[in-house]
């Protein structure tokens, strides 16, 4: 019995440090929360506006609430109208017209929800706010871009739990400073230089999570969103997951709480060496007990 359990223990623990290595591997850094500087580790002669531009953590700022903004029917709208739900709210700073980065920030947080069986309108909302201060006096523009990812995010019924926000210069820079989000408008490409994240955020708007890049695990997102939800979305495994992996800021992802499943692991050895030695107590105990079993002969 001892060497099958030692062997069972080493056999889980080797189990348990592979996932560990492959997720550490998975979760390496490649975004710090500091303010990112773009002229580390790259050749001179940057431009300038990427020298200024980049993410900086704020977890457990709350949102200026009180900013109004115009949504996709360009209806205007108080920011804390949109958390009046009691959801958390996935919030991503883009540009309707962004030829490039914006569309992928778009694609990918689309592409990661459709791997998630939350619904938006129901157990969370989706916040895309530009901030290009030009775009609010562009008609149609937020509802267009609203329409395309409706039609990408492929959910009938859940067109009230994304809202394509435009507003003026003051409203944009109280939401963008308050979330760590600079910005820079580049003459010479004629685009805005900018990082790319998307931002969880409590009922009660406060900064939860940062994912960064452009494509985002479903796992992450669920996770993001079932904490900052203070776990009234989600199920029982979301908990289990929540207690094996944890929110690293350094990398904006969840990985593997190694400590917290060794833990458990050795909780759930000692149970089962528990068990069995219950087990072969009572089975030993019976043998002794039993008048009218063998004797030492096998009469």
């Amino acid at each position: 019995m001892k060497t099958s359990a030692v062997a069972f223990i080493a056999v889980l623990l080797f189990a348990v440090i592979a996932v560990a290595q492959k997720n550490e591997h998975y979760n390496s850094p490649l975004y710090s929360p500091r303010k990112y500087d773009p002229s580390v580790g790259t050749a001179n002669g940057i431009p300038e506006p990427l020298k200024k531009v980049g993410i900086e953590q704020k977890l457990g700022a709350k949102l200026p609430l009180e900013s109004v903004f115009k949504d996709e029917d360009g209806n205007a709208v108080r920011l804390g109208d949109l958390f009046s739900s009691g959801r958390p709210v996935i919030l991503t700073f883009v540009y309707f017209e962004c030829p490039m980065l914006c569309n992928q920030v778009l694609n990918g947080l689309t592409g990661s929800l459709k791997g998630v069986s939350l619904n938006a309108g129901k157990d969370f909302d989706v916040i895309a706010l530009s901030f290009d201060s030009s775009e609010n006096n562009k008609s149609g523009l937020a509802k267009n871009k609203k329409a395309s990812y409706m039609e990408r995010y492929g959910r009938p019924g859940t067109e009230s739990g994304w809202h394509f926000l435009t507003g003026d210069e003051g409203a944009i820079k109280a939401v963008t400073e308050t979330a760590g989000f600079s910005f820079e408008w580049d003459e010479r490409s004629e685009q805005f230089a900018h990082a790319s994240a998307i931002i969880i955020v409590t009922p009660d708007g406060a900064i939860s999570r940062y994912l960064y890049g452009i494509d985002y695990a479903p796992r992450d997102v669920r996770l993001g969103l079932v904490e900052s939800a203070e776990n009234k979305i989600g199920n029982v495994a979301d908990q289990l997951l929540l207690y094996c992996y944890h929110y690293d800021p350094s990398t904006g992802k969840y990985g593997f709480a190694i400590l917290s499943v060794l833990r458990g692991a050795a909780v759930l050895t000692l149970f089962g060496m528990g068990l069995m030695g219950f087990v072969f107590w009572r089975r030993s105990k019976g043998r002794r007990s039993d008048p009218d079993g063998p004797d030492s002969t096998g009469n």
